[in-house]
């Protein structure tokens, strides 16, 4: 593997004073452990609140991120999560969910998490002090100045992420920090940050709690908003949407029904015509077109279905 030349920032010390928010004990919840099952959850509650109040503050810093990694998709880059423990894992679903839901390729979207997959289900908390790990994990990714890195890090000092961000930025890709700490050092190397202060855990330390739900709730948006930016939605419907069970099938033939204004029958002929391709079947629906055209001005669309529906008329 390529060496990449980092230098790593200062452990914070254990003075409370310069720890990360993330880190901080909650005085709201000093006597959990003395709390009933039902003051818990309701504690829980109201902590959780305070979430979605959090990322409105920082929606203008999405929706840059996501203008950003909107144009960089558009010119053929792709997207990389990376990320340690609670936050690699919630890269990993949230890249795993952009085939299935937008029918783009796996490689337009991928999680990168410390540890390799198996990270995913079982702890691997020793490789995120790991700074060369991360660098090495993108050099094996391929990663170039065409592509886009989000670094999540809860507590924001991540060796392996922060490593990884520095390197991204390095070599010329767009770079875009998701953390719940003000200030920290990801903040520093990345070029674009977005930081929701959910402020300390009801467990302190336990940053799958606020500060993993503010992450998910964020790359939510950026996945969304993004592929919706890249045509792959149509309304608010999965215009390119994988049809692999039941469930998916029926959704696809609602659809096809109020994409079209046609009846439940004729609109699950059109699937199945269309070898259960939703796109296709919309083409074809629309247009009148063989399965064949409508394959073959998908692949020239780049699998958009409007702009297909364009060249077909």
């Amino acid at each position: 593997m390529a060496r990449f030349l980092f230098h790593d920032h200062k452990m914070k010390s254990e003075n409370p004073a310069e720890l990360p928010v993330t880190e901080l004990e909650n005085p709201k919840t000093t006597n959990l452990s003395s709390l009933s099952a039902g003051e818990i959850v309701r504690l829980m509650n109201e902590e959780d609140a305070l979430v979605p109040a959090a990322i409105k503050l920082v929606l203008p810093e999405i929706e840059r991120a996501v203008e950003a990694i909107s144009a960089r998709l558009k010119k053929g880059g792709r997207l990389f999560y990376i990320g340690t423990g609670t936050s690699g894992r919630l890269g990993v679903l949230d890249a795993s969910e952009c085939p299935p839901t937008f029918g783009v390729s796996p490689d337009v979207v991928q999680a990168i998490i410390a540890g390799g997959y198996e990270a995913c289900y079982r702890a691997v908390e020793a490789s995120e002090d790991d700074v060369q790990a991360g660098v090495d994990d993108l050099v094996a990714r391929n990663f170039s100045g065409s592509d886009t890195l989000v670094g999540i890090a809860a507590s924001g000092g991540t060796p392996y992420t922060v490593g990884a961000v520095s390197y991204a930025r390095s070599v010329g890709g767009l770079t875009v920090a998701l953390t719940c700490a003000p200030g920290s050092r990801i903040t520093e190397v990345a070029e674009l940050s977005i930081v929701p202060v959910v402020g300390p855990e009801v467990l302190a330390g336990s940053t799958r709690l606020k500060a993993g739900t503010a992450q998910k709730l964020v790359l939510n948006m950026l996945s969304t908003a993004t592929m919706v930016q890249l045509g792959y939605v149509t309304g608010n419907r999965m215009a390119n949407m994988q049809t692999r069970n039941v469930k998916l099938r029926a959704r696809a033939v609602r659809i096809i029904m109020a994409e079209t204004g046609s009846g439940e029958e004729t609109a699950a002929k059109n699937l199945e015509d269309a070898q259960g391709s939703l796109p296709a079947a919309l083409l074809m629906a629309k247009t009148g077109c063989s399965l064949e055209s409508a394959e073959r001005a998908l692949a020239k669309a780049g699998g958009i279905v409007n702009r297909a529906a364009e060249m077909l008329s």
